[in-house]
């Protein structure tokens, strides 16, 4: 039997990337798929591709900057599966990548409310759907840069350092439920993203290879591992693929991560 049958996911920023991979492992282990994004096209291939292999999916198009959106994709997977057991905050931009003396003021706050206030939205509609003395888990996805700050990268370090204490905060408040909380720094992934960094060409992660970049399968292979039982002790702290031990429990292929 597959370790998830029964559950309902919810994956914010499914359409490509990390967030479609995280949602094919989820659907792999039997749950139910709610994938959302921006791009309602993209994320309908992704629960197309879910259902074919066998599973169920819905998508929906969220922007998680807004609230309204989120709430309503909480709505969907309840209205349409009936529960809600782990929610997934993958959504965010890297950009813009620039000294901040040549950042633009709106792009600026744009990635803020994506990246922070996005999780939060996500966290707290959760929370809410989960509702007191209910279980679930919620997987926020962090970086390394959340503790290592880069020349140009301002609005995403200053986002993922506040993504941090909100995690923190979530854990405290969660501490003693059924409510299972985690960050986890999926290393770095061959991605759109990382091709936008090496396009700006600033930080130490636009001078990585190919070879360096890990495909995005194995962080959601983790991801999915994290709603299991067995990662209860792991509740409340901020988790690294870089972590042999944690790879270990998972049963990632020994290989580099950067």
């Amino acid at each position: 039997m597959a370790a998830l049958n029964g559950t309902v996911s919810v994956v914010f920023g499914a359409s490509q990337g990390i967030g479609a991979e995280i949602a094919r492992a989820l659907a792999r282990d039997g749950s139910a798929i709610v994938a959302a994004s921006r791009r309602l096209d993209a994320v309908t291939a992704v629960a197309d591709a879910i259902r074919r292999d066998g599973g169920r999916a819905e998508a929906v198009a969220c922007d998680v900057a807004d609230p309204h959106a989120v709430d309503r994709t909480i709505e969907t997977s309840l209205a349409t599966f009936g529960r809600l057991d782990h929610v997934v905050n993958n959504a965010g931009v890297i950009d813009p990548i620039a000294p901040i003396t040549e950042t633009e003021p709106a792009k600026w706050a744009l990635a803020a409310r994506v990246n922070i206030a996005g999780t939060y939205h996500g966290s707290r509609a959760a929370l809410r759907a989960f509702g007191a003395g209910g279980r679930g888990v919620i997987v926020n996805l962090s970086s390394g840069a959340a503790h290592k700050p880069l020349e140009g990268w301002s609005a995403y370090c200053a986002a993922k350092a506040a993504a941090l204490a909100l995690l923190r905060c979530l854990a405290l408040e969660t501490e003693g439920t059924a409510v299972r909380v985690y960050g986890f720094q999926p290393g770095a992934v061959d991605t759109g993203m990382l091709d936008r960094i090496r396009d700006a060409g600033m930080g130490y992660v636009a001078g990585l290879s190919r070879d360096d970049l890990l495909p995005p399968e194995l962080p959601a292979r983790v991801v999915a591992w994290l709603m299991r039982p067995e990662a209860a002790d792991l509740a409340g702290g901020e988790l690294s693929i870089r972590d042999a031990a944690l790879r270990a429990r998972v049963g990632l292929p020994e290989r580099h991560y950067a």
